[in-house]
């Protein structure tokens, strides 16, 4: 279980208590989970239920007890212990290595959607500007990948909220000048990439086909990944999740490399990265998170295959089954922003 899955897993359990009538008190949209400090236990540690005790009405600890009871029997936690004034303490199960690819494999443009907004519905006003109109309408696709819906309209001044429908005013500072100069792709990456309150830059950096362009670095990452499964392919190997390691290696190199668990990390953070980009109405926070998984990606792209004599292993078909989850999340990332993911770049 990944630290983004931990943490929805809370999220679910805090929902299920509301919803049972045994707490009064918001839905938190993210349950921050990390490392236990310094006579904490377990895997990992949130200080959850004492931010809800306030609200709640109650003593952190007995709200701590109430959530610690419904995480026990919750797949992948193997134990929960409340420590101090009202620490949740979380032991995970064994994982699967292979989980997060298979996960991600299987649920292709489905990785990272939620249900943190199910339900709510949102219209987003837009003055008439072009990167107002870019941004609303990336926004609309995150919205809905966290179970809202939204619309666009124009109007620069938000008016009040009708029924249950939300009004967001979407109003990032404008494009310096006309972004279609740089092509449909392009230009929606210029505007996207800042964030609302800085001013895009346009021009022909956004255009240059070298590792300085960040949109080059994403698209390019992407086309490696199906570079990689065609040459598997030809090397008589396909993908199948499951441990990165080789374990015929010597000790020294027998552990997770370095850049499968950098890689791991931003995947598994994804769909914490659309949660805030939704909730935050920041699309800008997927395009840069888009980077981060590009950047990981081709620092681990040079693991995957087997080199001169070797054979495929099931290390092999394990790291390539993480670079085809890894170019799953690049194309359905860029989908969310309007922008194409070429094969061949």
């Amino acid at each position: 279980m990944t630290p983004v899955e931990l943490s929805r897993t809370v999220q679910r359990a805090v929902r299920r208590a509301v919803d049972d009538g045994e707490l009064s008190v918001a839905v938190p949209a993210r349950v921050v989970v990390e490392r236990p400090r310094p006579g904490g236990c377990g895997d990992y540690s949130t200080n959850v239920a004492l931010q809800l005790a306030g609200p709640a009405g109650r003593p952190p600890r007995h709200v701590a007890e109430l959530l610690s009871r419904r995480l026990a029997d919750s797949p992948g936690i193997a134990g929960v212990e409340v420590t101090g004034p009202g620490f949740l303490n979380l032991t995970l199960a064994d994982d699967d290595p292979g989980a997060l690819a298979h996960e991600i494999l299987a649920r292709g443009g489905g990785y990272g959607c939620g249900d943190v907004l199910a339900g709510q519905r949102f219209e987003l006003r837009v003055p008439y500007e072009v990167r107002a109109e870019v941004v609303a309408d990336s926004l609309r696709r995150i919205l809905a990948t966290q179970g809202a819906e939204a619309h666009v309209v124009h109007g620069e001044t938000p008016g009040p909220e009708e029924g249950e429908t939300r009004v967001v005013n979407v109003r990032p500072v404008p494009a310096p000048s006309d972004p279609a100069v740089l092509g449909r792709d392009a230009s929606r990456w210029a505007l996207l990439l800042p964030a609302a309150h800085d001013r895009p830059r346009i021009g022909d950096e956004h255009l240059a086909q070298r590792e300085s362009n960040p949109l080059f670095r994403v698209r390019y990452a992407h086309a490696r990944t199906r570079a990689l499964t065609r040459n598997a392919a030809a090397l008589g190997f396909t993908a199948e999740p499951g441990d990165v390691r080789d374990k015929a290696s010597a000790p020294a190199t027998s552990g997770a490399p370095g850049e499968a668990v950098a890689l791991h990390t931003a995947l598994s953070a994804h769909p914490q990265i659309l949660t805030l980009a939704a909730t935050h109405h920041a699309p800008d926070r997927l395009a840069r998170h888009l980077v981060v998984v590009a950047d990981a990606f081709l620092g681990f792209q040079h693991t995957v295959l087997p080199q001169g004599e070797e054979k495929p292993s099931a290390a092999h078909r394990a790291r390539l089954a993480l670079a085809e989850a890894a170019g799953a999340v690049l194309v359905g990332g860029l989908s969310l922003l309007g922008i194409d993911a070429p094969e061949h770049l």
